[in-house]
């Protein structure tokens, strides 16, 4: 299955030109079949290591990212979002953490990095949020963000994923104590502000022609996966159900998974799915683009990224 990469009008019609502030590259462009996907980085999130490998050693965590030429104790977790043009719609996944968290402050960038890629909110047709962890609501919920949104912008947020934040379990969560809060403050501002546009679905809503979002689960009982195909060709953007550690060490949990049992099972299956169908796959916590494809390697995948056309 062939993709083809292109630059994607008017997502980049302002790049380069006088005034841009951007010294690397933080959108990329893929078409998939009839449909534009772009990948947009949101920044980047400094986490400790020890969160993305909660059911191993230290040891083997520090000879992960010692291989990686990263740090032992912090390292910056990447936080992508995605936009997808099919026919006449514009459909948003996920928004970014947004503004208002002091220790993520490299990170909040999707709606300045929206405009500055000529596209006005109130374009947006449609938005998938693939859970509702801060990372991927708080970019809606940063002041004056709704009063650009149109006010008919429907939200599709899986039924499971809103009912699980009217009391949500984080006892099988290992994260920094300052987080659950956070979470809880977020996911419940996102329902206050939004009540009225949020459609909720319940295993699979298509959103546009070859754009459908499906629930998996695992990562947050809601969580799902958004899926573009056209012409033979497909795109799944995975949200936070694959982290950068898993092609290598798919066993590996996430502090930040509700359900990490459940979370593997979900993993193996989108690992084998694309590794299988030779889709692409996009993901919110991979290195920007993020954008690759998924090949057996022994008891693990490889992840073989794009190759960037410039």
């Amino acid at each position: 299955m062939s993709q083809t990469i292109r630059n994607v009008q008017p997502v980049i019609a302002n790049l380069g030109k006088e005034g841009s502030v951007e010294l690397v590259p933080s959108r990329y462009a893929v078409r998939v079949g009839d449909v534009d996907v772009v990948l947009i980085s949101d920044g980047v999130l400094p986490l400790p290591t020890s969160t993305m490998s909660t059911n191993v050693s230290e040891t083997d965590r520090n000879d992960w990212f010692d291989g990686r030429f990263l740090q032992r104790d912090m390292f910056d977790w990447a936080l992508n979002i995605a936009l997808v043009r099919s026919g006449e719609r514009l459909i948003l996944i996920d928004s970014g953490v947004g503004d208002g968290f002091e220790y993520f402050s490299r990170a909040g960038q999707s709606v300045m990095r929206l405009e500055s890629a000529g596209i006005d909110l109130a374009a947006i047709t449609d938005i998938v949020v693939t859970h509702m962890h801060m990372d991927h609501v708080g970019g809606l919920n940063v002041d004056g963000v709704k009063a650009r949104l149109r006010p008919d912008v429907r939200i599709h947020v899986s039924a499971a994923e809103v009912e699980f934040w009217k009391n949500p379990d984080f006892s099988k969560t290992v994260m920094p104590e300052t987080v659950p809060p956070a979470l809880r403050k977020a996911a419940a501002k996102f329902v206050e502000l939004y009540s009225e546009n949020i459609v909720q679905f319940e295993q699979t809503v298509e959103v546009a022609a070859g754009v459908s979002a499906r629930v998996t689960g695992g990562h947050t009982p809601g969580h799902c996966v958004v899926d573009v195909a056209s012409h033979g060709e497909k795109l799944t953007f995975v949200g936070d159900a694959i982290f950068e550690v898993n092609f290598d060490n798919p066993d590996w949990q996430n502090g930040f998974e509700h359900d990490p049992e459940a979370a593997l099972n979900v993993r193996i299956a989108l690992f084998n799915e694309a590794a299988e169908t030779r889709a692409l796959l996009a993901a919110a916590h991979v290195a920007f683009p993020s954008i690759g494809h998924i090949a057996k390697a022994g008891k693990g995948f490889r992840f073989v990224p794009v190759q960037w056309d410039y």
